[in-house]
């Protein structure tokens, strides 16, 4: 039996021993086409929705029926619709996943059965399935410290994959992603109280104690402004509030055996943007608590590698935790900042505090990368509106540099993406978003931003990756350089979720399977 960690509360979690496993109260099957469901082993729950749709053939949407033959005689069913179209993709089965679990909940069940079904069309569609309902069980951080009666939604999980002779192993993988994925929640989704820098430091310290992850939190004002200057620029207005001050936490994984790749990830971490100086107005300041998600990113990944320990690889994280507040000492546009790799930065909008968060912690990454094995480096973040205007809030868009380009980065991510349900689209980084952040007199080196909402300027979530490459210093590791660096900037604005539901987790069950889950895996 597996458990699902979550704070301090747990959800038992195991590979069922067959459809008529007594242990459960309800089976929950999604499916395309009931057709796919005749067989020995499911021929019960055929039958039933058979039955049904002699009386109502429209399976649009979930049903509950009486089905003898599984636990509680409770079938909950819920067809995918069609999956076979161009436009069709794997995400369907998520969909329905987390529908049949909501009615599966709201029809009395603790301990539901969840059936994953293969689909020649998507390889991965069981997993996709089951990662779907078990996101429907996710309970808010606030919500399981404050109401302990409504801490968990369900008291048992069982996981059922036919064909597959053992269950274990996938059931080891969907149990790290899905709690990877409740971290990234907890962090990203929670108000900017619960989660301003000085407790997600607290949060991190508790869940990576006595596990592989070495942890490293800095919160000296002094060692910030000294060696991140951009980042304690946007923390300035917040030292008055000390609850309020920054922290910037250094994450490490290393695996079992030589190293053949480092992952080196950037995560934005502000827990709350009023936009500074530039102060968000007319009601635009709502949901920016969850300006953070690429920090909870950062602490998700790496909760799925203390639990799944992949070998050969190397993970390097910063989570780049500040609030953007407004203040008599706040940062304003005009001011000249000399960035870590020695860049004199003008500031042009305060609202743009993302990429200043992160520049110099990039930068630091650039430095180790040197040390390193392989190194690939990312920042992730949700830095433009302008991402969702181009890709609506359902993709990521990932904007890599020259080297990252020849490594085929975007096309393993965007593949990676497609089959797991957490689609990429893939953006391109061009002379146009160097010339907007080049600098317009010899006052300083680049301008951080220009004036205007990202959403109303051309390329607006392109340009911040040229911005972050010319501040770090990165730019001048690209294709023509004797040391070339693959840097990827991903802009999860979108895929991270809509306020105030959960974030997605997006795009960590992708990343996972862009460099984690084909690797062996440490006993």
């Amino acid at each position: 039996m597996c458990i699902l960690l979550i704070c301090r509360y747990t959800v038992s979690v195991a590979a069922a021993a067959g459809l008529q496993d007594d242990s459960f109260d309800g089976v929950v099957v999604i499916s395309d086409n009931a057709e796919r469901l005749q067989g020995d082993s499911l021929s019960n729950i055929y039958s039933a929705i058979s039955s049904h749709k002699k009386i109502d053939k429209s399976e649009s949407d979930v049903v509950v029926l009486m089905c003898s033959g599984v636990p509680s005689s409770r079938l909950i069913y819920c067809p995918t619709g069609p999956v076979t179209r161009d436009y069709d993709d794997v995400r369907s089965f998520q969909e329905a996943a987390v529908r049949a679990v909501k009615r599966a909940l709201s029809a009395g069940c603790r301990r539901p059965l969840l059936v994953g079904l293969n689909h020649e069309r998507f390889s991965l569609s069981a997993r996709v399935t089951i990662l779907g309902g078990l996101d429907a069980l996710y309970t808010p951080l606030e919500i399981r410290e404050s109401c302990p009666d409504r801490a968990c939604k369900a008291d048992q999980v069982g996981i059922l994959l036919p064909g597959l002779k053992d269950a274990d192993p996938e059931v080891k993988i969907l149990r790290a992603l899905t709690v990877g994925r409740t971290v990234y929640k907890d962090i990203g989704g929670s108000d900017p109280e619960r989660t301003a820098p000085p407790a997600v430091a607290d949060y991190v310290t508790e869940i990576f104690k006595s596990t592989c992850i070495k942890v490293n939190v800095i919160s000296d004002e002094a060692v910030l402004e000294q060696e991140y200057p951009l980042l304690a620029a946007v923390n300035r207005a917040s030292k008055v509030v000390p609850r309020h001050h920054a922290r910037l936490i250094f994450l490490e994984y290393v695996g079992e055996g030589s190293i053949d790749s480092t992952l080196m990830l950037v995560g934005k971490g502000v827990t709350y943007d009023t936009g500074g100086a530039d102060l968000k107005v007319g009601g635009c300041m709502a949901g920016m608590s969850r300006d953070k998600c690429g920090a909870a990113f950062v602490a998700g990944f790496f909760q799925t590698l203390s639990m799944l320990k992949p070998k050969g690889i190397k993970v390097i994280g910063a989570m780049c935790m500040v609030r953007n507040s407004i203040g008599s000492d706040c940062y304003v546009s005009d001011e000249i900042i000399t960035s870590r790799a020695g860049v004199r930065v003008r500031i042009g909008n305060t609202d743009a505090e993302g990429r200043m968060a992160m520049g110099d912690v990039l930068c630091h990454m650039k430095e180790k990368a040197a040390n390193e094995v392989n190194p690939q480096i990312f920042t992730i973040a949700t830095l433009t509106g302008h991402v969702i205007r181009a890709y609506s809030e359902a993709y990521s868009a990932v904007v890599p540099n020259g080297p990252a380009k020849e490594k085929g980065i975007p096309e393993l991510l965007s593949k990676s993406g497609e089959k797991s349900g957490e689609p990429f689209e893939i953006s391109t980084l061009r002379r146009e978003d160097y010339a907007l952040h080049a600098a317009k007199s010899e006052y300083a080196d680049c301008i951080q931003a220009n004036t205007k909402p990202s959403t109303m300027t051309n390329r607006g979530h392109q340009t911040p990756a040229a911005f972050l490459a010319m501040a770090s210093g990165i730019a001048q590791h690209g294709c023509d350089s004797s040391a070339p660096l693959p840097y990827s900037h991903l802009d999860i604005a979108g895929s991270s979720g809509s306020f105030p539901q959960p974030p997605t987790g997006a795009p960590l069950v992708a990343m996972a399977h862009a460099y984690l889950l084909d690797r062996p895996l440490q006993a």
